[in-house]
C-alpha cells in the first residue's frame, strides 16, 4: 500500500528472470517492510503456473499448497529470522548450516531477516561470505529501521529498496475503505486525527483505529479519538488565526481561556500555531504544496488569502521566538498569550484593515494591463530632460555646492519646498521663480569662464554636477498647469516636489497616471508593491497633492506596467545609472587616473564610485 516505486521494480524483475540474491528492505516502522518479503516469497515460490523456474510470477495465486502455507506461517523454506533477539554469531552459523541443501517444499530457500542491523560485527563477518557467493536455490531478504548501521559490505551485495513515510492524505484513504468494509460508522475528522497521529506508519494507523473502535463502542467519532489521543483540537489553532486575522484581540484571548478549560500543554499550543503560519506561507507562495496532514487544505488556502506575506512572517517570528521565552515566564498561560498580544502589537500600522491577498502571490502578468495602458500618452515628455542639461551645464561653478545635494535633501527632509533650490530661490515664489532662476546663470555668464578651467580643475566633479540641477525645472512644468488635469509626464515632474517620504514614497514612486479627472486621480499599481496598499499612505499621497495646489482624491489600480513608460522610481534608478555610467567613464579619461594605472598597474573600482552628491 502506498510503496508503487518498490511494486514496480520488483514486477519487472519478476516477469522478466532477472532475480538478485538479496534484497534489502529500508523504512520507517509499519511501513510494510515484512509484509512485502512474505510477497516476494509467494512470488518466488507459487507453484500456480508450474514447479520449475518458468513458474515464477509477480501475481500469486494464494491458492497453492506454498502460498498457503506461507501465509499461515508453514512454509519450511521460509525461514524468518528476528535479528534483535539473536545477535550472536553462534546463532548466525547455526542458521546458515543449511544453506547449502536444496528446499524442501518450495523452488528457494528464503532467508528473511528481520531488524537485520541489529546483528553484531562478528555475525555481520558470518554472513557475508554466503552472502557474497550464496547457492542458486537461496534467496536472502532483509529487512530494517535503520541501514546506516549496516556495514558497507553487506549493503553492496544487496538491491536496496526504500519504502516511502505513509502520509495522512493515504492513511486516511486507507481507513475509509477498511472501515466501510467492516460497516463501522465514523467522522471524517477523526480518521485525520489518527493519520496524523500515526507519524507514517501504517501499522500504528491500524492498531489505533481498532483502540478507537473499542473506545467509542464500535464508532470512530472525532470527540472520543480526541480524548483517547489526548491531542490538541485543531480547530482552536484555527481560531487562534482566525482572531489573529481579524486583529480581534478579545476573541484571542477567550480561545485562550476555552483552550486552559482543558489544560493543554500551552507550549505545543505555540508549535501548532507557528505550523500553521508556516503552511499559510506556503499557501500564499504555492497553493498546490500545502501540507493537508489535517485535512484542511481549502480552510488553508481561505484563511491566507485574509494576511498579508509580511505579517505571517513577522508572526512566526515572534511565535519561535515566544517559544523560546516560554521558560522564563511565570507560567505558559500568560507566556503563551504574551506571544499572541505581542504579535498584534508589532503588526504594521500602516495596514489598519486585515487586506484579501489574492493566491498565489505571484501571480501571472495582468491581461487587461496591456490595452488599458493606451490612453497614458506620456512617454514624449521625459525627453525635455536632455534639453535642460545644456542649458545648465556650465553653471557648476557657481552652484556645485548646493545643487548636489538635492536628492539626499528631499528624502531627510520630506515637508520642505522646495529643498534642494538655493536659499535665494526660498523667498521668490515656489512654482515661478525657480523656472527663473534656472536658466538665468546658463546663458552669458558661464560659458566665456567654463574652458579656462576645465582642464586644471576635476572634470568628474564638473560634469557630475551637471546632472543635478535638472530637479531645479520639475515644479516648473507643473506651474505651467496648476489646475489642470495630470498626465504621467507631470507625474514624474512634481513628485519630488510632493515631498513623500518612508513607505509613503516608495508606494507611490512605483505608479503609473492611469487617469485624472481633476478630482479623482487614479494610479496604476506594480503588483509586487500591492500589500504596500493602505488608507494612511493614500492620506498622504492627497495631503502633499493639496499642498501642491492640485486637490485629489486617490485610488490605486493594480495591474501590470506597461513598459513604454517610467514610474518615478524607475526614472530614479535611470538616471542614477546614467549618472555612474558617466562618472566612471570621466574617471577612465581622467589624465591623473590614467597615470596612475601606467605607474602602478591600478584598477578602477567601478562599484565603489559614487555620485559626488553622495559623498557630501
Amino acid at each position: 500500500m502506498g510503496q508503487a516505486h518498490v511494486q514496480r521494480a520488483l514486477v519487472n524483475a519478476l516477469d522478466q528472470g532477472r532475480l538478485h540474491h538479496a534484497y534489502l528492505f529500508t523504512g520507517t516502522r509499519g511501513v510494510g517492510k515484512t509484509t512485502l518479503a512474505r510477497i516476494l516469497a509467494k512470488c518466488l515460490n507459487c507453484t500456480a503456473s508450474g514447479r520449475g523456474d518458468e513458474g515464477i510470477t509477480s501475481t500469486p495465486c494464494g491458492q497453492c499448497d506454498s502460498c498457503q502455507a506461507i501465509d499461515e506461517g508453514r512454509f519450511v523454506d521460509l525461514i524468518e529470522v528476528d535479528a534483535a533477539s539473536r545477535t550472536k554469531v553462534e546463532d548466525t552459523r547455526e542458521l546458515l548450516d543449511n544453506v547449502q541443501y536444496a528446499p524442501t517444499q518450495g523452488r528457494y530457500k528464503v532467508y528473511l531477516i528481520d531488524e537485520v542491523h541489529m546483528l553484531s560485527t562478528s555475525s555481520f563477518n558470518a554472513l557475508l561470505k554466503t552472502l557474497e557467493e550464496p547457492p542458486p536455490h537461496v534467496k536472502f531478504l532483509l529487512a530494517t529501521t535503520d541501514p546506516q548501521k549496516l556495514p558497507p559490505t553487506v549493503l553492496s551485495r544487496c538491491l536496496q529498496f526504500t519504502l516511502k513515510h505513509m502520509p495522512p492524505e493515504r492513511v486516511v484513504e486507507h481507513l475509509t475503505y477498511v472501515l466501510g468494509e467492516e460497516g463501522v460508522a465514523f467522522d471524517e475528522s477523526a480518521l485525520w486525527l489518527l493519520g496524523k497521529a500515526a507519524e507514517g506508519s501504517m501499522r500504528d494507523a491500524m492498531s489505533l483505529t481498532d483502540q478507537a473502535v473499542a473506545f467509542g463502542q464500535g464508532a470512530v467519532r472525532h470527540a472520543d479519538v480526541a480524548a483517547m489521543l489526548g491531542t490538541l483540537d485543531h480547530r482552536h489553532i484555527l481560531g487562534l488565526a482566525e482572531s489573529l486575522a481579524d486583529v480581534d484581540v478579545q476573541r484571542l484571548l477567550a480561545e485562550v481561556a476555552e483552550l486552559a478549560e482543558q489544560g493543554p500543554d500551552f507550549a505545543a499550543v505555540l508549535d501548532e500555531l507557528s505550523s500553521m503560519l508556516h503552511r499559510l506561507a506556503v499557501a500564499q507562495m504555492v497553493p498546490d504544496a500545502v501540507d493537508n496532514s489535517h485535512g484542511d487544505r481549502d480552510v488553508i488556502l481561505q484563511l491566507a488569502s485574509r494576511f498579508t506575506a509580511e505579517d505571517i512572517q513577522l508572526y512566526y517570528q515572534i511565535g519561535i521566538q515566544g517559544r523560546g521565552d516560554m521558560m522564563h515566564a511565570p507560567d505558559l498561560r500568560s507566556a503563551l498569550e504574551m506571544t499572541l498580544l505581542r504579535m498584534l502589537a508589532f503588526r504594521p500600522q500602516g495596514v489598519p484593515k486585515p487586506p484579501r491577498t489574492p493566491l498565489p502571490l505571484r501571480r501571472e502578468p495582468s491581461q487587461a494591463a496591456a490595452p488599458e495602458s493606451a490612453p497614458l500618452e506620456a512617454v514624449p515628455q521625459p525627453e525635455a530632460l536632455p534639453e535642460v542639461q545644456p542649458e545648465v551645464q556650465p553653471a557648476p561653478q557657481v552652484e556645485s555646492p548646493a545643487q548636489p545635494t538635492a536628492p539626499v535633501a528631499e528624502e531627510e527632509s520630506p515637508r520642505q519646498e522646495p529643498p534642494p533650490w538655493p536659499v535665494e530661490a526660498e523667498t521668490e515664489a515656489p512654482e515661478t521663480g525657480t523656472l527663473q532662476h534656472a536658466p538665468e546663470p546658463a546663458p552669458v555668464l558661464e560659458p566665456d569662464s567654463a574652458p579656462e578651467p576645465a582642464a586644471e580643475s576635476d572634470p568628474v566633479s564638473e560634469r557630475e554636477d551637471a546632472l543635478a540641477p535638472e530637479p531645479q525645472v520639475l515644479p516648473a512644468d507643473e506651474s505651467d498647469n496648476p489646475s489642470g488635469k495630470l498626465d504621467n509626464a507631470q507625474w514624474l515632474q512634481c513628485f519630488d516636489s510632493l515631498g513623500l517620504g518612508g513607505l509613503t514614497r516608495n508606494l507611490a514612486g512605483n505608479c503609473l497616471v492611469e487617469s485624472d479627472d481633476g478630482t479623482l486621480l487614479t494610479l496604476r499599481l506594480d503588483p509586487s508593491q500591492e500589500a504596500m496598499q493602505a488608507e494612511v499612505h493614500q492620506a498622504r499621497i492627497e495631503r502633499a497633492l493639496q499642498e501642491q495646489g492640485m486637490p485629489r482624491r486617490i485610488a490605486f489600480y493594480v495591474a501590470e506596467l506597461s513598459t513604454s513608460m517610467e514610474t518615478p522610481r524607475q526614472r530614479e534608478e535611470r538616471l542614477n545609472k546614467e549618472r555612474h555610467a558617466q562618472a566612471v567613464d570621466l574617471l577612465n579619461h581622467d589624465p591623473h587616473v590614467q597615470k596612475l594605472q601606467q605607474a602602478f598597474g591600478a584598477k578602477l573600482i567601478e562599484s565603489s564610485v559614487k555620485p559626488a552628491d553622495a559623498l557630501r
